[in-house]
């Protein structure tokens, strides 16, 4: 994919760039643990629940004992350069200030732990060569917890700033869940994993949410999750509804695949808690495949543009040995697009061309 640039509206100025994931802990120690966890789960758009209850919950019962069993699982996949997810993001940035060049300036900023939204802002709208800055929360797929959450502390800090009475200029990326390059980057990662190896089966593989975050944001309030082929016609939930965007996604991967109907499923991955959430959950779905004969299984985690703990550890690992326990012979989990040079490329393309696909930050903020 060929990057093209174009002018710059001011060539005095530079446009900033923030590029934003959810974030990880500072080690894989109980302590950073549950400081990670404390902000994660105290943020309401994660917990959606009366601000009591959550807190109950969350200091309670989760941070008395979750934050030992979370750090054994981040140990797994910890490595010399620390968490998956940050150095991959940290490559990216590199990897796509690289292609943008010296007119741009990239910073990364993640929704909870380090660094964080508010410090990579603060590096841009202290820059005076800074005229314009993207916000870039890398979710392919809309969802409240994560999309909405991250926009809302975004508006925060840039409010709290006062960059833009200055006159700057804010935009936001919208949720790229079909959009051809990140289709594209996706595509050639799983072609380049599974070539030689032949799958019987992909399962695309996403992060589940509450089945009450779905109806919420839903404008109609009638019309998701009100059958099991809701999301086959979604038409003016889409923009936000998050289960709609994956099956979209799943399609088009599949399209381009060439895969057929039999050959693929789609499922959701990590609930928590009691309530329910967004099905088929991905558990169940592995179960089933093993039991109807599935031997070799490719798992695609559409949902994560870089590799974490829930890749690495729940689908990599605990998948996989529950697959194998359950009949099938083995399971891979295609990597996420990390820091690839079609995912780099696609990202520079955005910025480039940003009068396409980005929300404009209301000035009042």
């Amino acid at each position: 994919m060929t990057s093209v640039s174009i002018p710059m509206q001011n060539s005095q100025k530079k446009i900033g760039v923030l590029v934003s994931n959810l974030g990880t802990p500072d080690a894989p120690r109980a302590p950073e643990v549950r400081r990670y966890l404390r902000e994660f789960l105290s943020d309401p758009y994660v917990i959606d629940i009366p601000t009591v209850a959550r807190m109950l919950l969350v200091h309670g019962i989760i941070l008395r004992f979750r934050p030992k069993k979370s750090a054994e699982a981040y140990e797994k996949i910890w490595t010399d350069r620390g968490s998956p997810l940050l150095f991959h993001s940290v490559d990216l940035v590199s990897a796509v200030q690289r292609e943008l060049g010296a007119d741009y300036k990239v910073v990364l900023g993640m929704r909870y732990g380090s660094p964080s939204i508010e410090s990579a802002f603060g590096q841009l709208a202290s820059d005076p060569d800074v005229g314009e800055i993207l916000f870039l929360p890398l979710y392919p797929q809309y969802s409240y917890a994560a999309t909405l959450s991250s926009e809302m502390e975004f508006a925060r800090v840039v409010k709290k700033s006062g960059w833009l009475k200055s006159g700057g200029r804010i935009r936001s990326l919208d949720a790229f869940y079909k959009r051809p390059e990140f289709i594209q980057a996706f595509q050639t990662v799983i072609q380049t994993t599974v070539q030689g190896w032949n799958p019987d089966h992909y399962l695309f593989s996403y992060h589940g949410v509450p089945e009450r975050q779905i109806k919420r944001l839903d404008p109609t309030q009638r019309h998701c999750l009100s059958s099991g082929a809701c999301c086959d016609n979604p038409g003016e939930t889409l923009p936000l509804c998050y289960r709609a965007q994956s099956f979209s996604t799943t399609r088009e991967l599949a399209k381009k695949l060439g895969l057929k109907p039999e050959s693929y499923s789609i499922s959701f991955q990590s609930r928590l808690g009691r309530t329910p959430w967004i099905r088929p959950y991905t558990d169940e779905v592995l179960d089933e495949l093993a039991a109807k004969g599935v031997k070799r299984l490719a798992v695609v985690c559409p949902a994560f543009v870089a590799d974490c703990l829930e890749t690495l550890e729940e689908i990599a690992m605990r998948a996989r040995e529950q697959f194998i326990a359950s009949g099938g012979e083995d399971l891979i989990l295609v990597p996420s697009l990390n820091s690839s040079p079609l995912w780099s490329s696609a990202i520079s393309e955005w910025v480039q061309k940003r009068d396409q696909g980005f929300k404009e930050l209301s000035p009042s903020l």
